[in-house]
C-alpha cells in the first residue's frame, strides 16, 4: 500500500493548523509539525504554538521538544523526522505535515543537501573577524565569494543577512571548500517512501495582512512581552532571531517604545508572510484553496488522489 504525506502550506496566521487538525482526525493520524519556530519548549506565543485543546485534538510531533540552547538545525529535522515518518506510516499510510517553514518542508520532501566538514581553525578565524568586524563583514564575503546565493537571499529572505550564525556557516563552507555555497544545493539525490500531497492555502493580500495584524495583538494580550522578557537574557542565541521576539527586546533594551515595538512586529510579521508565501508558490505540485474553502472540498480532492 502507497505511502502518502499530507503536506499543508502556507503564510502565518492563514489556518494551517486548523486544516491539518481536521484532517488528521479524518485520517485517523498524527500531525508532523514543519515550523522550526515551534520546536522550542521556552516559547510558545510569539510561535503561535498550537493550544493545549489543538494538540488534544490530534496528536503532534516536533512541538516544543527541543530547548533555545539546543543546537538543532535543518538537517537534525530532516533524519528525526522521516525517522518519525517511517514509525508512523507502519500504523497508516496517510500522515499529515503541516508549517510555515519552506526549508524544513523541502528537506522533508525532497531531502537536504550534504556538505563537507570545514576545519575548525577556519570556523575560529571567521568568529575572529566577525568580532572585530561585525556582520556587515560576513554579508560582504558571502557577495564577494558567492554572489549566486547572496542575490537568492536578497530577493527570498533578507531577513538572513541579520543572522549571524547562518551566515557563518554560507561563508566558512565558501571559505573550506573554496566553492560557492550554492554549488552544493540540490546536489543530493533523496528516496522518499511517500508520495507528497501537497495543499496550500492563501487569501486575498488585504485579508492576510488583517489577520496578521489580528494574531499580533491577540499575542500581545495573551502575555507576549512577559514570554520575551523571560528569555531576554538568551536575546542572543540563534533561536531568538525571529519576529516577534527581536522587536521587543529592542523595547527591552530602551531601544525603542513599546507601540512602535508592536507595529514592527506587525510590518515585519506581513514582510515575512510575504516572503513565505514567494517561497511556496514555486512548490511544484501544490494545489491551492482559499482559506475558507469548504474543508470537505479539500478532504475529496485528497481522497481522490489516494483512492487513484
Amino acid at each position: 500500500m502507497a505511502n502518502y504525506l499530507i503536506t499543508i502550506i502556507g503564510p502565518t496566521a492563514i489556518g494551517k493548523t486548523a486544516l491539518s487538525i481536521r484532517l488528521a482526525q479524518y485520517f485517523n493520524c498524527d500531525i508532523i509539525s514543519c515550523d522550526s519556530r515551534q520546536f522550542y519548549k521556552e516559547t510558545s506565543i510569539g510561535t503561535a504554538v498550537p493550544s493545549k485543546e489543538e494538540l488534544a485534538a490530534a496528536k503532534h510531533h516536533f512541538i516544543q521538544n527541543k530547548s533555545i540552547l539546543d543546537n538543532y538545525n535543518v538537517g537534525d529535522f530532516e533524519r528525526d523526522a522521516i525517522e518519525k515518518l517511517d514509525e508512523l506510516f507502519q500504523e497508516n499510510n496517510v500522515q499529515i505535515m503541516v508549517g510555515g517553514s519552506g526549508l524544513y518542508v523541502n528537506a522533508i520532501l525532497n531531502g537536504f543537501d550534504d556538505f563537507p566538514s570545514i576545519d575548525e581553525s577556519i570556523r575560529t578565524q571567521l568568529n575572529n573577524n566577525f568580532n572585530e568586524k561585525g556582520l556587515d563583514y560576513l554579508v560582504e564575503t558571502l557577495k564577494d565569494l558567492d554572489l549566486d546565493y547572496y542575490n537568492f537571499i536578497a530577493e527570498n529572505n533578507p531577513q538572513t543577512f541579520k543572522n549571524p550564525q547562518r551566515m557563518k556557516r554560507f561563508v566558512e563552507v565558501c571559505i573550506g571548500t573554496g566553492k560557492p555555497y550554492s554549488s552544493f544545493l540540490k546536489k543530493k539525490s533523496n528516496t522518499r517512501n511517500f508520495t507528497p500531497i501537497i495543499i496550500g492555502l492563501e487569501a486575498d493580500r488585504e485579508v492576510m495582512y488583517n489577520r496578521i495584524e489580528q494574531r499580533v495583538d491577540i499575542m500581545m494580550n495573551e502575555g507576549l512581552l512577559k514570554e520575551v522578557e523571560s528569555v531576554f537574557i538568551h536575546k542572543n542565541l540563534n533561536a531568538l532571531q525571529t519576529v516577534g521576539y527581536r522587536e521587543l527586546f529592542d523595547y527591552l533594551d530602551n531601544k525603542t517604545t513599546l507601540d512602535t515595538a508592536i507595529e514592527e512586529i506587525k510590518k515585519n510579521t506581513r514582510r515575512f508572510a510575504k516572503r513565505q508565501l514567494t517561497w511556496f508558490k514555486r512548490t511544484e505540485n501544490a494545489m491551492w484553496f482559499d482559506y475558507l474553502e469548504d474543508r470537505k472540498n479539500i478532504i475529496n480532492k485528497i481522497e481522490s488522489i489516494i483512492t487513484k
